[in-house]
């Protein structure tokens, strides 16, 4: 059974929906050995040349995308895993070896043909439009106007000075006359020259007009036909569960629209061709590959969940069927997952391992977390609050209090810095940096956490709070350096900035991918070993120490 107690099946991710026809929340896990499964897919793929020296046509593989594997268990009883790709590989929506597109594409194959092409089309006319040579002429005139309009301007307010100069020393009205009449002749050579300037240029703006206008119908006509093909291909898409029913995209998503690209990712192609087949699933991972997306969300190597806007609603229907755990089991792994490491009347502490969430997210793919696990294991109705937090990598002791009282010392202890934290670390390399003169110290660098760039933290010394943190050198291991911190503050990130940063150590923890780590690693190298504070209630120090797992 895949659900079992054994450390290669520690759930690290739950994909997870609700059945529209019983209610009842259904879940599949992304483990440790799913996990494992996928690293040996980024290891073949690492192979490909593609990676370091792209080609034109393997320009999509190296740009990066979503892959994903899926374990499951054959009508015989075998265990098999399946791969899949989101969207297109190369320009290829079918490889041999990879799970398959949901089926219905094929039935608007020629429709979609024929709108790529007028899209095509459309593209290429924007591009001429842009590019109309009028829009440079207009350019180059433009300036040169302006250019010699300053000239003109120049020149004028020059012989301005000097006629203020001569009206201060003339008394005879006829010289007065003769300086107006200057002036009055400047203004007239500027009315002149704006208007000829203007009957050059307007010839040009026509044209660029007309071809705007041009380039907005054409977008409208874009917008029309893609929304049309969309239209088209979410009627065409036919999902299966495991109870063997089958919907469009267009039946389960009945309100509001729907994304580009929705029935392309990994889960629902892995989720659908395992219904198709009888098979049983067991565990699914996500990962992305190739170069970070734009915007720096998905980062080479990084797990994910289900994505918010085109996985997340159809996981419900995609799990309903055969497919759903036993809360036996459930339970089982909870309590595997979250060892408790003190407890009473008044508080928890929990090892939580690397990779889940302390607290649930804002969205439908990152609800996993140690409070939503802990508060299933005890029972939605038991009181449970987070004292503090531990990075999604890091692991650790993570406390939590049973009450507002406790939870409002334990804040108290926290704010006063009476909390007395250990962290351990493997950094990735040996030698520290030219700052770092002894094996001990403190590193004293504000860190700003832009809003244009989150999660990312950063030294800055004019919008940066106040974070400090002591360390020492433990021993030099074979590549990397052990080394010990303690904060003294408590800011996101501090640990890992002060790491990275060139005015702090100058080298980054390993595995810290955000921070600049390429080492091939399995995880982020850093854990909360020891925890002391004193009890809220009875008033003694309470010592929380557990091993370092790397």
């Amino acid at each position: 059974m895949i659900l079992g107690s054994e450390s290669d099946q520690e759930v690290t991710y739950w994909y997870e929906g609700i059945c529209a026809f019983s209610g009842a929340r259904l879940r599949l896990p992304r483990t440790l050995q799913a996990e494992a499964i996928a690293k040996d897919l980024m290891q073949k793929l690492s192979k490909i040349p593609s990676w370091t020296k792209p080609n034109l046509t393997q320009m999509s593989l190296w740009e990066g995308k979503m892959y994903g594997i899926l374990l499951v268990e054959l009508p015989t009883g075998e265990k098999a895993v399946l791969k899949a790709f989101s969207g297109l590989l190369n320009g290829e929506s079918e490889i041999a070896g990879w799970v398959p597109p949901i089926a219905g594409r094929e039935k608007i194959a020629l429709e979609e043909s024929l709108t790529l092409a007028s899209l095509a089309t459309i593209k290429q006319k924007l591009i001429e439009l842009s590019q109309i040579p009028a829009r440079s002429q207009y350019e180059q005139r433009s300036q040169e106007y302006a250019a010699k309009l300053q000239t003109i301007q120049e020149h004028q307010q020059i012989s301005k000075q000097q006629r203020k100069i001569k009206r201060s020393q003339l008394t005879e009205s006829s010289a007065l006359r003769d300086l107006d009449h200057e002036s009055q002749q400047e203004k007239r050579t500027r009315q002149d020259f704006k208007r000829d300037r203007d009957q050059v240029l307007q010839p040009f703006q026509e044209a660029i007009a007309l071809a705007d206008l041009q380039m907005q119908a054409l977008k409208q006509q874009r917008r029309e036909l893609s929304r049309t093909l969309q239209t088209q291909m979410h009627n065409a898409y036919v999902l299966t569960n495991f109870a063997g029913e089958t919907r469009s995209l267009r039946q389960l998503i009945t309100e509001g629209s729907m994304p580009t690209g929705m029935g392309d990712c990994c889960a629902p192609k892995l989720l659908d061709y395992a219904a198709k087949h009888n098979f049983m699933p067991l565990a699914m991972a996500e990962f992305w590959w190739g170069r970070s997306s734009a915007a720096g969300y998905k980062i080479q190597g990084e797990f994910y969940g289900a994505c918010v806007e085109r996985c997340q609603p159809l996981m419900g229907f995609l799990l309903s069927g055969k497919y759903v755990h036993s809360a036996i089991a459930i339970k089982e792994n909870l309590e595997s997952s979250l060892p408790i490491i003190y407890e009473d009347e008044y508080l928890i502490a929990i090892a939580k391992p690397a990779g889940l969430l302390s607290v649930p997210g804002r969205y439908l793919d990152t609800q996993d977390s140690v409070l939503s696990r802990l508060r299933q294991l005890l029972g939605d109705a038991k009181l449970i609050y987070p004292v503090h937090r531990l990075d999604r990598q890091t692991s650790g002791i993570l406390l939590f209090a049973r009450d507002l009282e406790t939870l409002r010392d334990l804040n108290r202890q926290f704010q006063e810095r009476q909390i007395y934290k250990i962290y351990e670390a493997l950094l990735s390399g040996k030698i520290l940096s030219n700052q770092i003169k002894s094996d001990r110290g403190t590193i004293d660098l504000p860190i700003w956490g832009n809003p244009e760039n989150r999660p990312y933290q950063q030294v800055d010394f004019q919008r940066g709070k106040l974070s400090i943190t002591q360390f020492q050198v433990l021993q030099p291991e074979a590549n990397y350096l052990r080394i010990e911190f303690i904060p003294l503050t408590g800011r996101t990130h501090q640990l890992r900035v002060h790491a990275a940063d060139p005015q702090g150590l100058g080298i980054t923890i390993l595995g810290d991918r955000l921070y600049g780590c390429d080492a091939a690693t399995t995880r982020l190298h850093l854990h909360a070993r020891e925890l002391s504070f004193r009890h809220p209630r009875s008033l003694e120090i309470i010592h929380l120490q557990i091993p370092v797992p790397f």
